[in-house]
This record gives structure tokens, C-alpha cells and sequence, in this order.
């Protein structure tokens, strides 16, 4: 990426919180309707139900082993706003019920527009040189490095995630947590490219 295309401080810090705010809204509409998620966020939800801990804590606790990947493979900038964005999102995806009450939610809705929140928060910390750790971080370094897709790595990873949980959840719920993995992905693979940004 070139001098003049580098986001400010200030730009960083916008995009991180926006992103963040997108993700954790989407995160609750999925949960609203008690579907699954991919990736680490996705992880930390299920532990969380199971183990009635907050998501915050499992969130960041979940992400700590990656935290080593981000430094030794994507560099100090891009693992301390990573860093910064998974506390943001725990804080953010806790407090939420404190501000919005979520009434009727029909789970076909609560599925493709989660999704679809989530993949622009994540589409934001892409672009800003960040995600949301763990599985995000894999994805960005395999663009970075081969060029894959960072949409079609995370979308292959969340199916067979969504597909190992056929057996705890009813076909329903999965049939409607992969609505919301397409969702999520397809914002990813349609907007966020090689050679565009990240440096590739």
C-alpha cells in the first residue's frame, strides 16, 4: 500500500469502533435467534451459552493462541489493532443488551441480516489493516502470502464448522446458520479482493 492510500490514526480508530459496532449487532441477531457462527466469535458464543461465562471473556481468551501468529506473521501495526478490536468487540457484544432490546426477530431475517452485518464489520478491519483474530488472522496472512480469497478461505472454514454441529443443533438452526455464514462470506468475496489492499 502506497503512502498517500495509508489511513490516519484517526481513520483507523473510526473504522475499529463502526466495525465493531456492526459486528456485535450482527452477532446479537444471530443469537437472538440461538443460530451458530464460524470462526473464533462463533466459538466463543457456543462456550459461552454452555458455560454461561460472559462472551467477553471467552472471546479474548479464545483468541490468546493467535495473538503469536498475528506478531510473527502480520507484524506489530496489525496485531495491536486486532488487539484493540477484539477488546472492543467483547465490550461492545456485553453491553449491547443495555441499549437495545431485541423483541420478535424472524430467524430468516435475524440470519441473512446478521450475517450481512458481520461481514461489513469485518470487511472495515480488513481494510484498516485489522480483524477479529484468530481464524480473520489466517485468512488475511493466506491472501497476503497465496492470494486466496480472504471470503472464500473463511467461507469454506465456517461450512464445515456450521456442518460439524449438525449433530447439537436441529436442521433448522443449521440450515439458517449457513444463510448466515453466506451472508457474512459473501460480503468478504465480493468486496474484498488481492490487490486491493492489505499490501497484496
Amino acid at each position: 500500500m502506497a503512502d498517500g492510500d495509508r489511513h490516519t490514526l484517526l481513520e483507523d480508530v473510526q473504522a475499529i469502533v463502526t466495525a465493531c459496532a456492526f459486528f456485535s449487532l450482527g452477532l446479537t441477531l444471530l443469537g437472538s435467534a440461538g443460530l451458530l457462527m464460524g470462526g473464533t466469535p462463533g466459538i466463543a458464543l457456543l462456550v459461552a451459552r454452555v458455560t454461561h461465562l460472559p462472551f467477553g471473556v471467552v472471546y479474548v481468551l479464545v483468541n490468546v493462541p493467535f495473538f503469536w501468529l498475528g506478531v510473527r506473521v502480520l507484524g506489530w501495526p496489525f496485531t495491536l489493532k486486532t488487539s484493540a478490536a477484539i477488546g472492543l468487540l467483547a465490550v461492545a457484544t456485553d453491553r449491547l443488551p443495555r441499549v437495545l432490546a431485541l423483541g420478535h426477530v424472524a430467524p430468516l431475517y435475524a440470519a441473512a441480516m446478521g450475517g450481512a452485518l458481520a461481514g461489513v464489520g469485518l470487511l472495515m478491519l480488513f481494510r484498516h489493516e485489522a480483524s477479529l483474530g484468530g481464524l480473520n488472522i489466517l485468512a488475511i496472512w493466506l491472501q497476503k502470502r497465496f492470494g486466496v480469497r480472504a471470503g472464500v478461505f473463511q467461507l469454506t472454514v465456517d461450512a464445515c464448522i456450521v456442518v460439524a454441529s449438525f449433530f447439537v443443533v436441529s436442521l433448522e438452526t443449521l440450515a439458517l446458520s449457513v444463510v448466515g455464514a453466506i451472508a457474512l462470506n459473501l460480503v468478504l468475496a465480493v468486496n474484498h479482493r488481492p490487490g486491493r489492499y492489505m499490501g497484496t
